[in-house]
């Protein structure tokens, strides 16, 4: 049986904030080889997959990953040795039933996953198609609209800022090429609008910059003006996407917030509320990701009531990409939207499964890449492959952010006409 797996290797490498991660390569029968890289988040929430760490402090100062490594070596490889690649879900079944957690603690995440993506990918290798196709089927032909991050606060930069993510989206824009475009010359002109100010623009971890502002609401007003200065209307060629992360400010992960960053002191849920509104009134904002703290239920649920026909209330820490809380979250309306992150959760067909509940409950999906990523590309090709039409996946300076908009130019371009883009 030629797409039979044949070797599983695991291997310490380092992620885009220098910290160590997993990649795994699969060889296949027919002497296909494939390999996929990990990514790492900052801002986690409470109920993620766990991502296994050494905790040997002589060694990357314990972030090292030799025990997940050993994991996909010495029990997962020798379990999955024979089993065809094409069977993803029994695979990924597998390794679940191996670790026996139900947050994938003993063998950790990052192996569990790794291994999950390499043997997706070697499965489309081995079948000649693109991972997309693959994963997607013969319909897969959306390019997402790419949420660019272009202010970095909270917990991704060492700024005055509590949101953690300003994101320039371009939902005017004919095509993929075209939305890159728009963005990442608004990302250039912002860089302007800030040296001239005599603001930093150094970056944070996913590529936006990290200046000082005076409040939260002057960083939306400089995007504003940067997205006018680059020829652009705001709302109708490039809206505001926002991450607040709000369980990274969040003194209790309820209802309970400190703005401690900008300085903006104690505030309650109620509060939050109250400003997200005011913000949906005043600026171009077409989606809000954890706009409260992950088991802050009653916040969410009374922010969607409020503004969730006017905008994607996306759930991230709150959800988690796990059907559990997913399931719950539509059945309580505390959001309209999900956040799918495949080392959340841990393996791609569990990352499909959670998407399938989103469809089925009309609820939209946007795919993420994590603050601490590789130049792996896999997270391009899921994106189009799940159809969604939306995808996070940085800003315009960062190599490991360009390689997914890179590959989605390739994607767009090989689609030709039969490419499809739209908000």
């Amino acid at each position: 049986m030629k797409e039979a797996i044949a070797a599983v290797r695991g291997m310490e490498i380092l992620d885009s904030r220098g910290n160590p991660t997993v990649r795994v390569f699969v060889e296949l029968a027919d002497g296909t080889v494939s390999s996929a890289s990990v990514p790492s988040g900052a801002s986690t929430g409470e109920n993620e997959a766990i991502e296994l760490r050494d905790g040997d402090k002589n060694r990357y100062l314990g972030k090292g990953v030799l025990k997940a490594v050993e994991n996909v070596n010495a029990i997962i490889a020798p379990a999955l040795i024979g089993m065809p690649a094409t069977q993803q879900v029994a695979i990924d079944l597998k390794m679940i039933e191996l670790d026996g957690t139900d947050n994938k603690s003993n063998l950790g995440a990052n192996a569990i996953l790794g291994v999950s993506m390499a043997v997706a990918r070697a499965a489309a290798m081995s079948c000649r198609l693109p991972l997309y196709r693959y994963l997607g089927g013969s319909g897969a032909r959306r390019i997402p609209v790419p949420a660019m991050n272009i202010i970095n606060g909270g917990a991704h930069a060492d700024n005055s800022v509590d949101i953690q993510e300003f994101m320039a989206v371009p939902i005017g824009a004919p095509n993929f090429r075209e939305g890159l475009r728009y963005i990442a010359e608004t990302f250039h002109t912002l860089k302007k609008l800030l040296k001239g100010q005599n603001l930093a623009t150094s970056v944070g971890d996913e590529g936006g910059f990290a200046p000082n502002l005076p409040s939260n609401e002057a960083v939306m007003d400089i995007i504003i003006t940067a997205i006018e200065k680059a020829g652009y209307v705001p709302g109708q060629d490039i809206a505001i996407s926002l991450d607040s992360a709000a369980s990274s400010f969040a003194t209790d992960l309820g209802g309970s917030y400190d703005l401690k960053w900008s300085g903006g002191g104690a505030k309650s849920s109620d509060d939050l509320v109250a400003m997200a509104e005011q913000w949906v009134e005043k600026y171009p904002i077409v989606s809000w990701e954890d706009p409260l703290a992950e088991n802050d239920w009653a916040g969410f649920k009374k922010l969607t009531a409020r503004v969730g026909e006017r905008i994607d209330i996306v759930g991230d820490d709150i959800f988690v990409t796990n059907t559990q809380y997913i399931s719950r979250g539509i059945e309580e309306k505390a959001a309209n939207s999900v956040l799918i992150k495949l080392n959340q959760i841990g393996t791609v067909s569990e990352s499909i499964d959670a998407v399938r509940m989103c469809r089925d409950a009309g609820w939209r999906y946007f795919i993420s890449h994590r603050s601490g990523e590789t130049e792996d590309t896999f997270l391009a090709d899921f994106a189009v492959a799940m159809d969604g039409g939306q995808l996070k996946t940085g800003s315009a300076s960062r190599s490991e952010r360009i390689a997914k908009y890179n590959r989605l130019l390739e994607i767009e371009q090989e689609l030709g006409g039969a490419a499809l883009y739209y908000w």
